[in-house]
C-alpha cells in the first residue's frame, strides 16, 4: 500500500503525543496515513509489551490509521547503524510515502533523538539504487520521500511550522488516553509505580503546548513540526 503520510517513531505513544492531531486532520482530508513504531516500549516502567500492543491497537482505531506495524527493535538500545538503517529503508521503499514525520531532534528520552538521526539518514539512503533491499524475496525499488519533518516532544524546540488541529484536539486526547497503563486516565492505575508521564500534570503539559502553538497562529490548538530543509509555498496568502 502506498501511503501519503508515514510516521516513524521510537515508541508506541510517541506519535499520539506529538502528532495525533495532524494524523486525524489528514485522515479527514482523505489521505492514507500509517505509523511504524521502532520498539515495543518494553523498558517502560508501567505496563507490559502485551498491554502496550493492545493500547497501540486501540489508539490506531481512534486515529483511523491505514496501517500500523512494529519493527521490534530493542527499546533503549537500537542504534543508528547499517543494520537498523536497512530496516528503515525497507519500510520507506515498501510504503513509498510522500511525507515522513519522525521524532524530535533531541529530547528527554535518548531514544527520541537517536530515532530522529536513524530515520533522517535512512530517508536519504533509501533513494540510492545501489543499496539493495528485498521484501518477501522481491527486490525493492529505490525511493526517497519528498519531505521529512520532525514532531516536537517533551523538550521545547521552536517549530518551523505549526498545524491547526483545533477540530481534532479532543480526539487526540482520547488517542493518548488509550495508553491506559502509561498515562493518568481518570484516576486509573494510581497504585502502579508513578513515572514522569503518569503524573496528571504531564498530560496538562501536552495540552498547554498545543494551546501555545495554537496561540501563535490565533487558533485554539496546534502541533509544531521541524524541518532541516527550507520549506516553500506557491502563494503567500496560504500562510496564517
Amino acid at each position: 500500500m502506498k501511503l501519503d503520510l508515514l510516521y516513524i517513531a521510537a515508541h508506541p505513544d510517541d506519535v499520539e503525543l506529538g502528532a495525533a492531531g495532524t494524523v486525524l486532520k489528514h485522515k479527514a482530508l482523505g489521505r492514507k496515513v500509517g505509523v511504524v513504531d521502532l520498539t515495543r516500549g518494553e523498558l517502560g516502567t508501567r505496563g507490559t509489551v502485551a498491554t502496550r500492543a493492545e493500547e497501540a491497537k486501540d489508539a490506531s482505531a481512534i486515529l483511523g490509521l491505514d496501517i500500523r506495524e512494529n519493527l521490534g527493535l530493542r527499546d533503549g538500545f537500537f542504534k543508528n547503524d547499517e543494520e537498523h538503517q536497512l530496516k528503515i529503508i525497507e519500510v520507506i521503499r515498501k510504503y513509498k510515502p510522500e511525507i515522513i514525520i519522525t521524532n524530535a531532534y533531541h529530547d528527554r528520552h535518548p531514544d527520541h533523538g537517536r530515532a530522529s538521526e536513524l530515520v533522517t539518514e535512512s530517508c536519504f539512503l533509501a533513494g540510492l539504487p545501489k543499496i539493495k533491499t528485498q521484501v518477501n524475496g522481491a527486490q525493492q525499488e529505490a525511493y526517497r520521500p519528498r519531505l521529512l519533518l520532525h514532531f516536537i516532544q517533551d523538550t521545547y524546540i521552536k517549530p518551523d511550522i505549526v498545524v491547526d488541529i483545533s477540530a481534532f484536539h479532543d480526539q487526540k486526547i482520547k488517542a493518548i488516553q488509550a495508553y491506559k497503563t502509561q498515562f493518568y486516565v481518570n484516576g486509573v492505575n494510581l497504585d502502579d509505580p508513578q513515572t514522569y508521564i503518569s503524573n496528571p500534570d504531564f498530560l496538562e503539559g501536552v495540552i498547554g503546548r498545543a494551546r501555545e502553538f495554537g496561540k501563535a497562529i490565533q487558533v485554539p490548538y496546534a502541533e509544531g513540526f521541524l524541518s532541516k530543509k527550507i520549506l516553500g509555498i506557491d502563494n503567500l496568502f496560504d500562510l496564517k
